[in-house]
């Protein structure tokens, strides 16, 4: 049976990664500098993630793609190299598609003296403990050990259910309330007005929608005395505009400088880019800081980009 599915051009390809954030199905991932499409399986072939990529590099076409044949997938792959063959395996992992990895790994051993990597390596790596990785090796060929204890399940990383114990400074209580620092309003990108004066001359934080929440001190830290404008790099819809209004804040609004702040999971990186790419198309220069915060609320890095 044919069926669409997305085609991506690797000559076009430069490695910008707008497109990962809005494959919701996690069918792309930044390989070697390239979007890789990593699982036919999970490709819808609706083609989200064409409207996102700056350099037409994705395209859809009708091919055969059913039934799905794990062992014809990976034997494709090999040529891509480790890491592709790495990031399909755990995507598979994640979204518990088990038969399929034991499928992958069972060609790979057949093929062994016909690839250019080491396998125990890419077991390794898949499995998370080289103590045991001929184990996982023999198992996954034989069919005797299933992929259960790899992952607790989902898709996206920054997607997984995670709970946080409560500490003795987190249950303190603040007798007199915090003030807000914000100083204008709407702040979320598609609603901002990069005209309106409270952009003028600004220090523009553009921050991630999550990251006010598991932060305590975004206010007073961060957001005092600087213009806001919130977004979400992997729900969002149409952010080519954020672009575009990034570019116009830079050239019309003259801001001084713009701090990016985003969260530790992988699809967030998209906020970054999209202020990379706005600088890029600007007529001015500004400087950029990229501040990566932990889904606990702490600080992983802070560095002027």
């Amino acid at each position: 049976m044919k069926r669409e599915i997305i085609k991506i051009d690797e000559e076009k390809c430069n490695g910008c990664g707008l497109c990962i954030p809005n494959c919701h199905e996690g069918a792309l991932q930044m390989i070697d500098g390239k979007a890789r499409l990593i699982s036919d399986l999970m490709c819808d072939g609706l083609g989200a993630c064409i409207g996102h990529c700056p350099q037409d590099a994705i395209t859809i076409e009708e091919r055969d793609a059913a039934p799905y044949d794990e062992e014809l997938v990976i034997k494709d792959m090999i040529p891509k190299g480790k890491n592709t063959i790495i990031a399909h395996l755990k995507h598979l992992k994640d979204y518990k598609e088990f038969g399929y990895v034991k499928q992958g790994v069972r060609y790979l051993q057949e093929h062994k003296d016909e690839l250019n990597f080491d396998l125990d390596e890419v077991i390794a790596e898949v499995h998370g403990s080289k103590e045991t990785k001929r184990k996982h090796a023999m198992a996954e060929a034989s069919g005797e050990e299933n992929c259960h204890s790899g992952h607790a399940g989902g898709g996206c990383p920054g997607s997984q259910s995670k709970s946080f114990e409560s500490t003795p400074e987190k249950e303190e209580q603040v007798d007199a309330e915090i003030p807000s620092q914000l100083n204008h309003w709407p702040v979320q990108m598609h609603l901002i007005n990069p005209n309106a004066p409270q952009y003028k001359n600004s220090d523009l934080l553009l921050a991630a929608d999550c990251v006010a929440f598991s932060m305590g001190d975004f206010h007073s830290k961060f957001l005092k005395g600087k213009s806001l404008g919130i977004a979400c790099p992997k729900l969002d819809s149409n952010k080519e505009v954020y672009v575009q209004k990034l570019i116009s804040l830079i050239n019309d609004a003259k801001i001084n400088t713009i701090t990016v702040m985003k969260m530790e999971v992988p699809c967030c990186g998209g906020i970054l880019q999209m202020a990379q790419m706005a600088l890029e198309n600007a007529q001015r220069k500004v400087p950029v800081k990229s501040i990566t915060v932990s889904i606990k609320g702490e600080i992983q890095s802070e560095e002027w980009i």
